[in-house]
C-alpha cells in the first residue's frame, strides 16, 4: 500500500529512478497475484459475505464521487449482429474497424498471464470473448509498462462474473480462431451484487427448480434454452395473429372482470370493486362477449389474452394462463377442424422447419433422458368420444346419457377400472375422468376427440345426426388438451335450458358448473348467425 501511494504521488512525466521502477514492478506483480487469489477466494465465499463485499465496493465508488451505475454506454450493435458481421475474419487477423462498442453480462472471467484477462460477455443469446490486454487500453497510453499493468490489474479486479460491462475496441480473432473484441476501454455499467449460482460439473446450466421458477431472471441468465422458449412462444403468438388476420379475423379486447363468470366450466377468482361495493369475477373465458360481438355484426373476431381459474395447480394447469379464442360466422366445427389442422401444421413448419417436433423430457434420477417426437403432419387423427370409449372398454353405455341408469353405470365402470372421481359424481365428471384415462392417453400426436355429449357441452350445438351429442371437438397433443371448439349453440330457448341444467349441478356441489347468464341469452334473442368458435391454450402450445 505504501508503494502504491508513492506511485500515485509521483508526478506524471517525472524522472523515474531505479527504486521507483522496482516498486512499480513489485506493485504490478502483487496486484495481479492478490487479484487472482481474491477471485478464487470469492468463488468459494459465503454468498452473504460476497454481497457485503460488493456493496462495500459500490459505496466506496460513490464516496469518491464516481457513479457505479452510468446513465448510458453507446453501443455500435448487439452481440448477435457482431457475431454475424465479424465471424468471417481469419484466425489471428484483426478488422480495420476500430471503436466498436458492445455491452453485455460477464459470464466467465479468467486470467491469461501478466497484463491479460479473458472475459466471455453474453447478451441477446450470443457470446463474445473479450481479450483484455493492458497494452491496448487507451487510458494507459504513455504510462510505463509496470504502472500500466498495475492500473489494468486494479480495473480488472473490480469486474466480476455477473457484472454488466461496456467494452469498446477492435474486432478480431485469436490465433485459435476465437472471435473476440480487443478492447481499448472497459467500463462497469451495472455491478452484480450477488454471486451467480455455480453450475455443477457436467451440467449445462442451473438445474434447481426452486431457484429457476422463483427467480426467472437467474434461469434466463444461466440457461440459454429458457431464452429459446421465450422466443418460440413469441413466434407462435405472432404466427397465430398473422394467420387469423390473413383470414379476415378482427382482434378485439373484452372485459377481464365480470359480474357473472361465463364461457367455461371452471371455478372463478373473486375480486372487489370498491366504488360499486360489488363482488366481481376475474374472467374464466372471453367466449360470451366474443359471441355478442358476432351478434353485433363482427363476423370474424378473436382475442389473445389472460384467463384466471381458481383451481388446482400442476405441470399443465396454472391459475392464470393465456389463450386465443376466435369465432367465425357461417362456419361449423368441420370447418374449424380443417382450419385448426392448417393453422397448427403451418405454425410448426414455419417455426421448426418441419412437421415433426422433438420433445426432450426431463430425466429421472438414474435414468437416461427420454425424447418424444410429435408429428403435426395433417390430417390429424379423430376419435369419437362415446364410441371410442365403448370400443376401448368393451362396453355399451346406456342412453340417454342424462338418465340415473347411465350415472350408476359410469360409477361402476370407474370403480371397476380404478378411476378416481371426486364428488360430486355427476355424469359429466365421470365421463371426463374416463376419457382422460382411456382416450387422452392415446394422444401423443395431434388427435381430435369429437362429438361430446350434450351434458358436457352447455354452449355447443346439438349434433345434426347423433342424438344426445354435440358438434364439438377437443384437440390433444403430448397427451394434453390444446384446443376446444364447437358449432355454437344459437337457440336462446335451448341455451336457457342448458344453463338451468348447469345450475342444478352447481346446487349439487359442482363449483365448476356455469352460472345462468341472462344478458347473454338476451343477446342470443337478437340473433346469433350459425357460428363456429374455438379456444387454444398458448402456454401448452
Amino acid at each position: 500500500e505504501e508503494e502504491a501511494e508513492l506511485a500515485s504521488a509521483a508526478p506524471r512525466g517525472a524522472p523515474r529512478g531505479g527504486a521507483h521502477m522496482r516498486s512499480l514492478r513489485l506493485l504490478a506483480v502483487a496486484v495481479l497475484a492478490v487479484a487472482a487469489a481474491q477471485e478464487e477466494e470469492e468463488e468459494e465465499q459465503d454468498p452473504t459475505k460476497y454481497f457485503e463485499n460488493r456493496l462495500t465496493f459500490v459505496n466506496g465508488v460513490k464516496e469518491k464521487g464516481a457513479n457505479p451505475y452510468p446513465h448510458k454506454f453507446q453501443t455500435s450493435m448487439q452481440l448477435p449482429d457482431y457475431v454475424a458481421k465479424y465471424e468471417s475474419i481469419g484466425s489471428g487477423e484483426m478488422s480495420a474497424d476500430g471503436g466498436v462498442g458492445l455491452a453485455g453480462r460477464i459470464a466467465t472471467k479468467r486470467a491469461g498471464g501478466k497484463g491479460l484477462v479473458f472475459f466471455d460477455v453474453v447478451g441477446d443469446g450470443a457470446k463474445v470473448q473479450v481479450f483484455a490486454s493492458a497494452d491496448k487500453f487507451s487510458d494507459y497510453a504513455g504510462l510505463e509498462k509496470d504502472e500500466k499493468a498495475a492500473r489494468f490489474s486494479a480495473l480488472m479486479s473490480t469486474l466480476k462474473r455477473g457484472d454488466i460491462v461496456g467494452v469498446r475496441g477492435t474486432p478480431g480473432k485469436t490465433k485459435r480462431g476465437e472471435l473476440s473484441l480487443f478492447p481499448t476501454q472497459m467500463l462497469l455499467l451495472t455491478p452484480c451484487l450477488h454471486m451467480l449460482p455455480k453450475v455443477p460439473p457436467g451440467s449445462s446450466g442451473l438445474a434447481d427448480k426452486e431457484t429457476r421458477y422463483r427467480q426467472r431472471y437467474l434461469d434466463l441468465i444461466m440457461n440459454p434454452t429458457t431464452r429459446s422458449t421465450f422466443i418460440t412462444r413469441t413466434r407462435a403468438i405472432n404466427f397465430l395473429r398473422r394467420f387469423l388476420d390473413m383470414h379476415g379475423f378482427l382482434e378485439v379486447e373484452t372485459p377481464m372482470m365480470n359480474a357473472i363468470p361465463g364461457g367455461a366450466t371452471a371455478r372463478p377468482f373473486i375480486t372487489k370493486h370498491n366504488d360499486l361495493n360489488l363482488d366481481m369475477y376475474m374472467r374464466i373465458a372471453p367466449e360470451l362477449y366474443l359471441k355478442m360481438l358476432v351478434v353485433g355484426g363482427l363476423d370474424r373476431v378473436y382475442e389473445i389474452g389472460r384467463l384466471f381459474r381458481n383451481e388446482g395447480m400442476d405441470l399443465t394447469h396454472n391459475p392464470e394462463f393465456t389463450t386465443c379464442e376466435f369465432y367465425w360466422a357461417y362456419a361449423d366445427y368441420e370447418d374449424l377442424i380443417k382450419f385448426t389442422e392448417e393453422l397448427l401444421s403451418q405454425m410448426v413448419l414455419n417455426i421448426c422447419g418441419g412437421y415433426k417436433v422433438k420433445l426432450h423430457l426431463e430425466a429421472k434420477l438414474g435414468e437416461p433422458a427420454k425424447e418424444l417426437e410429435i408429428d403435426f403432419t395433417p390430417p390429424f387423427r379423430r376419435i369419437p368420444m362415446i364410441s371410442g370409449l365403448e370400443e376401448k372398454l368393451g362396453v355399451k353405455i346406456p342412453l340417454p346419457l342424462e338418465s340415473d341408469e347411465t350415472n350408476s353405470f359410469l360409477k361402476e365402470l370407474c370403480a371397476e377400472h380404478g378411476v378416481e372421481c371426486k364428488p360430486p359424481l355427476t355424469t359429466y365428471r365421470l365421463l371426463d375422468k374416463l376419457v382422460g384415462e382411456f382416450l387422452e392417453s392415446q394422444c401423443l400426436h395431434p388427435t381430435f376427440i369429437t362429438d361430446h355429449p350434450k351434458i358436457m357441452s352447455p354452449l355447443a350445438k346439438d349434433h345434426r345426426s347423433k342424438p344426445g351429442l354435440t358438434e364439438r371437438f377437443e384437440l390433444f397433443a403430448n397427451y394434453h388438451e390444446m384446443c376446444n371448439a364447437y358449432t355454437e349453440l344459437n337457440d336462446p330457448v335451448e341455451q336457457r335450458a342448458r344453463f338451468a341444467a348447469q345450475a342444478k349441478d352447481k346446487a349439487a356441489g359442482d363449483d365448476e358448473a356455469m352460472f345462468v347468464d341472462d344478458g347473454f341469452i338476451t343477446a342470443l334473442e337478437y340473433g346469433l348467425p350459425p357460428t363456429a368458435g374455438g379456444g387454444m391454450g398458448i402456454d401448452r402450445l
